[in-house]
């Protein structure tokens, strides 16, 4: 399986324990659910021990939520896979996708069931692909969107955010651009592709966990900001070395900072100050997402808590070691966000919850 080699022993094997390529089958959609189950345990990591907090029905919709996203972000990351051709799925897995979730704005090419004859059955079994895989997610995503008000909106930009990253890949790769080059102008952009990539994820979220009140839309885009920041600054040096700088230009010229020092692994006074400048404003929107919890209803309030401390743990770990994400990969123990979990269902059963905000670092 070339296409996902990549990912690792343990990703290949999940998928040629899990994918099987025979639609139709007996019960397609208890199928997805089982798939998307296992597959947000293998890969989830972060988000999944969040998900355990949640009663049975909310919970697996979360692990389709996630696998369908993963899905997409695979499709585009899939880099045995030309850019070209990886546009090409994208296109495709939109249009399924549309179809999926009954949007008549899509033409419907084939029945998913259709499209798995057995000639196409027989090359799945010797080369899954990312997409190939995502069509066992999607009779689960087309009823959990209906079950719980997602609009299809939602779930489809996100592959809006996948593909300009390709675009971008390739305009970069262009023989007149040279140099490693930042991917955004200035905050506005960088803002505007992570509403694509994590805003609308967290509105997804929160149609799951059930709101009344309307401030919940913008304060769960500002929670996905907060998660998406968290995880551009961890994978700030990982980014780099794969072409993609996603501080603003502006914010690296303030501090005289350059995408080249990032790939030189550069920790200096300007690091100190540029990385300072970009944790408090991630921040901030913490703070802001904070405010999320009294909008939620109280089946919610416990998974957001979860997700607050496992992300924001993040932030604080990045502050503890002094910003230094170059050496190695900032993660939080697997005890650590264990006890998050189970302090998650515990909560779960506490009327009313109490709020919570990110954990703040140690002061000396």
């Amino acid at each position: 399986m070339p296409e996902l080699a990549a990912l690792g022993p343990a990703y290949v094997a999940f998928v040629s324990a899990n994918f099987s390529p025979g639609f139709p089958m007996s019960d397609p959609l208890a199928d997805s659910y089982a798939f998307c189950r296992k597959f947000a345990r293998r890969t989830a990591k972060n988000f999944y021990y969040s998900f355990l907090g949640l009663p049975t029905d909310r919970f697996d919709a979360m692990c389709v939520l996630y696998s369908y996203m993963r899905i997409c972000d695979d499709i585009g990351d899939d880099e045995q896979q030309a850019s070209d051709i990886r546009l090409g799925q994208l296109l495709e897995w939109r249009i399924e996708s549309g179809v999926a979730l009954g949007d008549p704005d899509f033409k419907r090419l084939s029945d998913i069931r259709q499209r798995h004859s057995k000639k196409h059955a027989e090359r799945l079994a010797a080369s899954p692909t990312h997409f190939d895989i995502g069509l066992r997610v999607l009779p689960a995503l087309a009823e959990i969107a209906q079950k719980f008000a997602i609009p299809n909106d939602y779930i489809l930009d996100v592959i809006q955010g996948v593909e300009s990253d390709l675009m971008w890949d390739r305009w970069r790769a262009s023989p007149q651009i040279g140099g490693l080059r930042c991917r955004f102008e200035s905050f506005n952009q960088l803002e505007a592709y992570c509403y694509r990539v994590a805003g609308v994820v967290g509105r997804c979220c929160i149609h799951i966990w059930g709101f009344k009140d309307p401030r919940a839309l913008d304060l769960a885009v500002d929670c996905g900001l907060a998660f998406q920041l968290t995880n551009i600054l961890r994978d700030l040096a990982e980014d780099a070395d794969n072409g993609r700088v996603y501080l603003p230009a502006d914010e690296l010229q303030r501090f005289d900072y350059s995408p080249q020092d990032i790939i030189r692994r550069t920790r200096d006074e300007r690091f100190q100050k540029l990385m300072d400048f970009q944790v408090e404003r991630a921040a901030s929107y913490y703070d802001r997402a904070s405010e999320l919890f009294e909008c939620l209803d109280p089946v919610g309030q416990p998974i957001l808590a979860a997700m607050i401390r496992i992300y924001g743990g993040l932030l604080t770990e990045i502050e503890k070691r002094q910003f230094d994400v170059y050496s190695r990969r900032v993660s939080l123990p697997t005890w650590r966000k264990l006890l998050i979990a189970a302090n998650a269902m515990l909560r779960r059963r506490r009327v009313p919850p109490r709020p919570v905000s990110r954990p703040k670092p140690e002061t000396t």
